[in-house]
């Protein structure tokens, strides 16, 4: 009876590399920017800002509807933009996200202020 244990025990060390295995397979993922339609050219700069200034630019340049929220998910400043300067000087030091929404399109990016 040990024999059957021990010999069951040694197969199943040998055979379990080549069970199928799912929990890796590689599906494909949509990821955030796939979920929305991204905003085309857009570029946040500077990042990291150092000043009560960000500049948020896009292809089309139209206005912008601007969500900075904290850390904790706590929207801290909304903005609505015609332009391309965002007036960060009421935010403290540390790290944000922008939610950024230019007609039907929209983005998440992150803003680190020093």
């Amino acid at each position: 009876m040990k024999q059957f244990y021990l010999v069951s025990l040694l197969i199943s060390f040998f055979l379990l590399p080549f069970a199928p295995t799912y929990a890796q397979e590689n599906e494909e993922i949509p990821t955030v920017e796939e979920n929305e339609m991204s905003i085309e050219g857009l570029t946040i700069y500077p990042n990291p800002v150092m000043g009560n200034k960000v500049n948020i630019r896009t292809q089309k340049n139209a206005v912008k509807q601007v969500e900075v929220y904290n850390i904790l998910g706590k929207a801290v400043l909304t903005a609505r933009l015609t332009g391309e300067e965002l007036n960060i000087s009421t935010l403290e030091k540390g790290i944000y996200f922008l939610k950024i929404q230019e007609g039907n399109r929209s983005a998440t990016r992150k803003l680190v202020v020093r």
